[in-house]
């Protein structure tokens, strides 16, 4: 196999990212020598996928702390829940960013109340960038977890449709959904994957596409509308997709264009499977219809890159996802085990273990 894929890491007080804009004419890096190249990076899918997502604002929030002039616990704490309010306004559905905010306020929090009196603000700074890179190095061997997990829900010879990506380019390293597909590929199954272009962004055919081809897993690209077809007439066996945000009852938000998946599926009796770390279960949302849908530029429903497709001034609704109910979701596959239905019940007793 190939070299695996580094979506984000730190070096020498700097964010480094792979350009996922770029992708897959070109693969380029960016670095961020300043948090608010990193609130940029993550508005304009630069870095994009919720655990990646939530990996850069913990480091943009480290990067931004070293940059803090205090004189007091009082006037670092003020700058830091700034830092923070920035990072947390970025994009709304992915819980992954919320998550990793939260984890660096309760990392900051109990640094306060023992700060050394040598040089306290370096001892801070140090400590909140050690935080940023262990939630970068926990993600990826939480992926490992969830999809050696997740592998044997993929029989040799399974034909598999996902859609967006869910992959290493999702995460800071494997992947979720295509995690478990690369579980079950390195395991020595004969698999076999048809990528949804998922428009209106094209994550499936310009992402997920590139990292299948780059580890030559059999693959095949379908526009979004052909699915429908190809389980008409039985070329699909399962569904795996990763997701964004899942309430306490197992609804789940995804990338526009889940639901019309999950709904299908059913029709066809195909198993709908979700793969994500619990730390996209929001325990505080009822249902789905709490989550907040992020809306996005018309720009990229009547366009694709800078080609004009429809006609000036034409209104446009992007949503840039939707949610799925969870009586469609056959199993969500996470780090800590696969959760079956009732998903209230099973979220509840698994997620104290969760609450990392």
């Amino acid at each position: 196999m190939e070299k695996a894929i580094c979506t984000i890491f730190w070096k020498d007080n700097a964010v480094v990212m792979i350009d996922q804009r770029a992708l897959p004419i070109a693969e380029r890096y960016v670095t961020c020598t300043d948090y608010r190249e990193v609130i940029a990076a993550i508005n304009d899918l630069t870095i994009r996928g919720a655990p990646a997502i939530g990996v850069a604002a913990a480091m943009g929030i480290a990067l931004g702390a070293l940059r803090i002039e205090a004189d007091a616990p009082e006037t670092f704490r003020i700058a830091f829940e700034e830092l923070c309010r920035q990072f947390a306004a970025t994009r709304p559905t992915a819980r992954n960013l919320f998550w990793a905010i939260e984890r660096m306020k309760r990392r900051f929090d109990s640094l306060l109340v023992s700060l050394p009196d040598h040089d306290p603000w370096h001892h801070l700074r140090k400590a909140l960038v050690t935080e940023a890179i262990r939630i970068c190095e926990e993600d990826i061997a939480i992926n490992r977890r969830l999809g050696a997990n997740g592998r044997d829900l993929i029989p040799d010879g399974a034909r598999i449709l996902t859609h967006c990506n869910a992959g290493a380019l999702a995460t800071a390293g494997y992947g979720t959904a295509l995690g478990v597909i690369r579980a079950a590929y390195e395991e020595g199954r004969k698999i076999h994957v048809y990528i949804d272009e998922t428009r209106p962004v094209l994550q499936g055919a310009r992402l997920t596409a590139w990292e299948l081809m780059r580890e030559k897993i059999p693959c095949t690209l379908i526009t979004d509308s052909m699915a429908g077809f190809l389980m008409q007439q039985g070329k699909i066996d399962l569904i795996i997709v990763g997701a964004d945000r899942i309430a306490a009852n197992g609804d789940t938000a995804n990338k526009i264009g889940t639901y019309a998946l999950a709904v299908l599926a059913r029709a066809h009796g195909i198993p709908f499977y979700i793969a994500a770390p619990l730390s996209t279960i929001d325990p505080a949302l009822s249902d789905g219809s709490a989550i907040v849908i992020e809306e996005r530029s018309p720009k990229e429903v009547s366009r694709i890159g800078e080609v004009r497709t429809a006609p000036e001034g034409i209104a446009v609704y992007n949503p840039a996802f939707d949610w799925t109910p969870h009586d469609l979701i056959t199993a969500i596959i996470t780090e800590a085990g696969i959760l079956r239905p009732p998903y209230a019940e099973a979220i509840k007793n698994i997620w104290p273990s969760g609450a990392r």
